[in-house]
């Protein structure tokens, strides 16, 4: 594991650097209350929260879309238990399904296929996005701008960030924005990097925090225990990219998968064995028909005869690309564009060998034949998707480390810890995808782990960075490999980003920083917001004692899951 740090006359440095080798002069510098850099859904979610309460917002963002992951193919929402996280991610899937029932009719097909709004198109995902922004006029979205540089002013104790420096990528010029408070809602940290924050990268060993799945591991699919040649080894490896795929057999609506320029027969050359073989890297469920695409991808419906086509978690060779993708957390946007574009070409050759390549079973290419891209999705760039799956970047060092032991619950306890600063409620496995490729004689790829977790609570403290006064972290957030596997989840993501335009607004409303917010009155609002702090199954955000009941369990007063509400 890596731990890093940019100083903050490196910081300066940067600055003055991005200033003086723009093409143009830079504009004058624009202040805002809050400023978001980031257009991911929990950069959305803070600048939404932030603008609610009467503040101004300028939410910067590299591409000419916004949305993150599930505008580019992650249109099934990863979510353990639904009701566990509720505010504006809660708003999001009902703005999702009512657009499924206006468009379609209360009975289609479509609103039965968008499963109560948490299955969704990518397009479908953006127009929702867009529309909650547009809502708010104090809100600037400011796109193809690229974050260069953040300059910090040093106190005795620790540096406040003042101003950012981003690129006009359409021509080059500079322009700085001053904010009082600064969110970081990029998938890699950049922002909290540039102003100096101390970050993490790659696994903790088992022996530092005795955290389960830490380090190096081996893990067959589907079983609970790590195999031979598991460590429990630190390292700086990075858990694997891919693309979420939109396919379809529709077709009306189905655009053929084109060979790419850059292919290499032999990166896709084991498939034919693994299929003549019968070989997994786990056990596959009875019901689950892998002799056609399924051997390449996990598909969930979505509407329209579409699918979130994910990596196949029982293959060894799939749509994730290990190790590569290594330097792309502290790498500049050079690089990454560069990977960006490999990992497109490697994801549609994996799709064309296996429709194509005469060494496969021809019942097996003319079953991947029936499958393409969407035509009507990402219809100006190829109908690809604009955005690769970055699952972990730089994690930051904040006040608190969340760790896999806060989603597990304790000895002789329902729950995991329950923390009184609570800012939201999650729930998800503790999953990783690999860090490598395959190895000889290994059970599955090293690094991928799913551990069932229990709904927990997450303290403020992950998103607010040590070190650095004037920026909020909702994305990037504080945690270890395993801790951070399951907060890497849009919904808690979300979460975190309303809780964090919340306590920005608070910041502001006060004059004080962001760790100094008054966390009770931070959730008091959260709560209002229909936020949910602590998971109680009956006790839903409709309920007339919602907020009484969410203090209460807290406090550790509800120790189960239940409270049992309509008891005498």
């Amino acid at each position: 594991m890596v731990f890093a740090t940019m100083t903050r006359i490196t910081a300066l440095v940067l600055l003055m650097t991005a200033c003086a080798g723009a093409q143009r002069r830079a504009e004058d510098g624009r202040s805002f209350d809050v400023v978001v850099v980031g257009a991911t859904p929990g950069g959305i979610m803070a600048a939404v929260a932030a603008a609610r309460l009467g503040r101004t917002v300028a939410l910067l963002e590299r591409g000419a879309h916004i949305g993150g992951l599930p505008a580019n193919g992650l249109g099934a929402t990863d979510i353990g238990t639904r009701g566990a996280t509720g505010g504006l991610f809660l708003e999001f899937v009902g703005r999702v399904r009512k657009h499924y029932a206006d468009r379609y009719g209360a009975d289609s097909a479509q609103v039965r296929a968008c499963s109560d709004g948490y299955h969704f198109e990518p397009s479908v995902a953006e127009k929702v996005f867009e529309q909650m922004l547009a809502e708010h006029p104090s809100i600037q979205v400011l796109r193809r701008r690229e974050l260069r540089a953040a300059q910090v002013v040093a106190s005795a104790d620790r540096a406040r960030l003042t101003k950012i420096t981003a690129v006009r990528l359409d021509d080059g010029a500079a322009e700085t924005y001053a904010a009082r408070v600064f969110v970081d809602g990029t998938y890699e940290g950049d922002l909290a990097a540039a102003a100096g924050v101390r970050f993490r990268v790659g696994r903790e060993a088992a022996a530092e925090l005795g955290e389960p799945m830490a380090g190096k591991i081996y893990k067959a699919w589907g079983t609970p225990e790590p195999g031979p040649g598991s460590t429990g080894a630190a390292d700086a490896t990075i858990q694997a990219y891919n693309y979420r795929l939109c396919l379809t057999r529709d077709a009306s609506n189905r655009a053929p998968i084109a060979r790419p320029a850059r292919y290499d027969r032999a990166e896709f050359a084991s498939l034919v064995d693994d299929i003549a073989k019968g070989r997994y890297a786990g056990r596959p469920a009875a019901e689950l028909e892998l002799d056609g695409i399924g051997r390449l991808v996990n598909m969930v419906e979505l509407p329209n005869g579409k699918t979130d086509s994910n990596n196949q978690h029982l293959a060894f060779l799939s749509t994730d690309l290990p190790e590569e993708n290594w330097p792309w957390p502290t790498a500049d946007w050079a690089w990454r564009d560069g990977f960006a574009a490999r990992l497109r070409d490697y994801t549609l050759g994996l799709l064309w060998f296996a429709q194509n390549d005469p060494a496969l079973p021809g019942d097996f290419r003319r079953r991947t034949s029936q499958w393409g891209l969407c035509k009507d999705e990402y219809t100006d760039n190829g109908n690809f998707p604009r955005q690769l799956y970055v699952r972990e970047g730089r994690r930051v060092e904040g006040e608190y480390l969340f760790t896999a032991h806060d989603a597990l619950p304790r000895p002789g306890m329902e729950r995991p810890p329950i923390h009184a600063d609570s800012i939201t409620a999650s729930h998800y496995a503790l999953d990783s995808h690999a860090v490598r490729k395959r190895e000889p004689d290994r059970v599955h790829l090293d690094g991928f782990f799913s551990k069932p977790s229990r709904p927990y609570t997450v303290p403020y403290g992950v998103i607010v960075p040590r070190g650095v006064d004037g920026l909020l972290t909702p994305v990037p957030v504080s945690g270890t490999h395993v801790g951070f596997s399951t907060l890497r989840m849009e919904p808690c993501w979300m979460a975190l980003g309303q809780a964090a335009g919340v306590a920005a607004h608070m910041a502001v409303a006060a004059g004080v920083a962001p760790r100094s917010v008054d966390v009770p009155a931070l959730q008091r609002e959260l709560l209002q917001q229909k936020a949910i702090l602590i998971y109680v199954e009956d006790v839903p955000p409709s309920h007339p004692d919602f907020a009484a009941v969410q203090l209460s369990a807290l406090r550790g007063e509800v120790p189960g899951w239940r409270l049992h509400a309509a008891a005498p």
